[in-house]
């Protein structure tokens, strides 16, 4: 790895650490350059300003998320087997450790004010909407595009709920509930 790609890898890990110490946005480029160990003006030079610089670390975390999803997924050909690899991603260690939470609730927030963060959002809805009707279609047909944002809509407010309890994050029951959630969607269609 190229001295620049580590520098910028190391600002982005202070960034996710920086964030979630914080548990905000409201944390300076030098606070962020101080936990990587370089100077306020070396992290400037490569992002140019704060924004960019978290757009940048959510980048870096839909990257990390979008290796797990296609490792979890595969040799998963079943349906149900699909929708519960997709679930334990989301729910996955990686997306509360270490700041990435907090990250996760920052961008939220940026994405009201800022077209790119408002785009990358949008990419990343739109991945996790077709990976679940994808998975859905042969269970659900025509139903599977309204049952993904329902599912969708779950998974957003039980990660909330472990971001505002980051004591207690176990995917375990969260996957289940989602899981129950789309029994009775399915249930629902048969009867």
């Amino acid at each position: 790895m190229k001295a620049e790609q580590k520098r910028r890898q190391e600002l982005i890990a202070a960034t996710i650490r920086e964030i979630g110490a914080e548990g905000t946005l409201n944390v300076t480029v030098s606070q962020i350059a101080k936990r990587a160990g370089v100077s306020p003006g070396l992290a400037f030079h490569y992002f140019g300003d704060k924004e960019q610089l978290f757009l940048a670390t959510m980048r870096s975390i839909l990257r990390t998320y979008g290796v797990l999803i296609r490792a979890n997924l595969v040799g998963k050909t079943e349906p149900v087997e699909r929708l519960t690899a997709i679930l334990e991603t989301n729910f996955s260690p990686s997306q509360f450790e270490d700041g990435a939470v907090a990250a996760w609730l920052n961008f939220y927030v940026l994405a009201q004010t800022s077209p790119e963060a408002q785009r990358l959002l949008a990419l990343y809805h739109r991945r996790f909407h077709s990976n679940l009707v994808y998975s859905l279609r042969p269970l659900a047909g025509d139903a599977a595009h309204g049952i993904a944002e329902r599912l969708g809509g779950l998974v957003d407010g039980l990660s909330l709920r472990f971001a505002l309890n980051r004591s207690h994050v176990d995917p375990g029951p969260a996957v289940a509930q989602v899981l129950k959630a789309l029994e009775v969607e399915l249930s629902a269609l048969d009867g």
